[in-house]
Parts: structure tokens; sequence; C-alpha cells
């Protein structure tokens, strides 16, 4: 099985580029989409044509042109659940849970804190919710895959300048932190697991030519229950394809 996750930065301005063919092209199995800043009746035709042969599930923003999430799935899901169950959170279309015989899949776009203290309180808070409840799914015996845009690079391999970035979100020790609390509750970094010493970004800003030099960072993971790792084959970081300031990261399991 092959899952693929991107954030878009704008599912609308992907499809004006003519960005999602190559992504389509990777045949996955799941596409987990986030930042898509678009509700469904937004789309022209000759968009959702293009998730044609999809079973789709949209979770919107309430905020118009804000965050939200889509699942694109080619085989349906035994269950869907919208959400943490939170409407602070809820209200912004941060996640989508999908079942699969096996595992849970989670797409989440986590908040991010650039906007003020305020936001990075919001991003703990939702980070702390999210743990509480798989938490609760791993004591119950669930397994879980989270993927999706986590907003934080977790140690200095993850970002091409971790010096200069210690007082920005999305690098603060306190966000940090988080993800080690994910990895000290039953979490595995797929990605990292398998590529230890790998240098590889999945986000550029859109200023500097960023891309072009390679100066980014690693927000875009897959979080995997501690007993599926063993059957997570490999997690490759799309890194050639354009069209979103993230690039697309695949997972495959057995």
């Amino acid at each position: 099985m092959k899952i693929t996750t991107w954030n878009v930065n704008g599912l609308r301005a992907v499809f004006g580029k003519n960005a999602w063919e190559p992504v389509r092209a990777e045949s996955s199995d799941v596409f987990c989409l986030q930042e898509i800043k678009t509700r469904p009746e937004q789309l022209t035709p000759d968009q959702h044509q293009q998730f044609d042969r999809f079973q789709v599930h949209w979770n919107p923003a309430q905020r118009p042109g804000y965050s939200g999430v889509v699942t694109l799935l080619r085989e349906s899901p035994l269950a869907v659940e919208m959400g943490l169950g939170v409407s602070e959170f809820d209200a912004e279309g941060r996640v989508i849970c999908t079942r699969h015989p096996g595992f849970l899949l989670y797409n989440i776009y986590f908040p991010n804190g650039q906007r003020g203290q305020d936001r990075v309180d919001f991003k703990l808070g939702f980070y702390a919710k999210l743990l509480d409840i798989c938490d609760r799914l791993h004591a119950s015996g669930e397994k879980i895959i989270l993927c999706g845009d986590f907003n934080t690079a977790h140690n200095e391999i993850d970002l091409a300048n971790p010096k200069g970035n210690e007082k920005t979100s999305g690098f603060l020790p306190e966000e940090r932190l988080w993800l080690d609390y994910y990895l000290q509750h039953g979490f595995v970094d797929a990605y990292r697991k398998l590529y230890p010493d790998r240098v590889q970004y999945t986000w550029w800003t859109y200023i500097t030519n960023a891309r072009m030099r390679n100066v980014g960072w690693r927000l875009d993971f897959f979080m995997v229950s501690e007993d599926l790792m063993p059957r997570v084959k490999d997690v490759v970081v799309h890194d050639q394809i354009m069209g979103s300031d993230h690039c697309p990261v695949s997972i495959f399991i057995d």
C-alpha cells in the first residue's frame, strides 16, 4: 500500500499550475492533502474531474481560503471521522481519520505558530489533544499512522539553518519537545528511522530562491505506531515535484 501526503498550499493554485498530474502519476492508494484553502463547491467540474477515480473526503475550514484537508482513496475506507472533537481546532478543518484494515490513518494539517504566541499556544494545545487521543487508541490496541504537515522541524538535521531559527516558530524548543513526546508515546518517525543521517527537506520558503539553493525544512512526516513499523518498507521524499512550497512524501507499507 502506498500513501502520499502533500501540503498543496492551495488546491486551486495546484490545478492552475497543472501540478496535480505528476503527483497523481505516483499512483498512490491514498493521497492526504493539506492546506487546500478551498471548499468542494468552489471547484469547477473540470477540477473535480481530476479526482474522478478516487473516493473523496473533504474537511475544509469554516474560514474561506484557509487551511483545510482532503483525503483521496482508491478503495473505500472502513470508516471516516472528521476532526478531534474540539470546536476551536475543528473549525479550522485540520484532521480526517480513515480506518483501513490493520490501522487508522490520520491526515493532519498541524497549526502554524508564526503569527504570534497565541498561535504557538494553539499549536501546542493541538499537539496535546491529538496525543491524548492516540494514547487512548494505542491503549485499546489500535495501530496508527499520522501523516501531514507537522509544522515543526524536529532536530537540527531537519533544517538548513538551525542556529538562525532557534527563536522561530517551527523550531522552538517547546514545539520540538512535543515531537519527542510522540516518540515516547509509541510512535516512530518512519523516515528518520529508515534514514537516520540523510539530509532531505520537504518545505522551502518562496523567497530568496530557497528551493533552488535547497535551504529548507523537513516538516512533512509519517509518524507510525511502533508495532506497525515492521510493515514499513520505505519512505520517499519527492523533492523533484513542484507546485507548492512543500513537496509530497510517500510511505510504502507491506
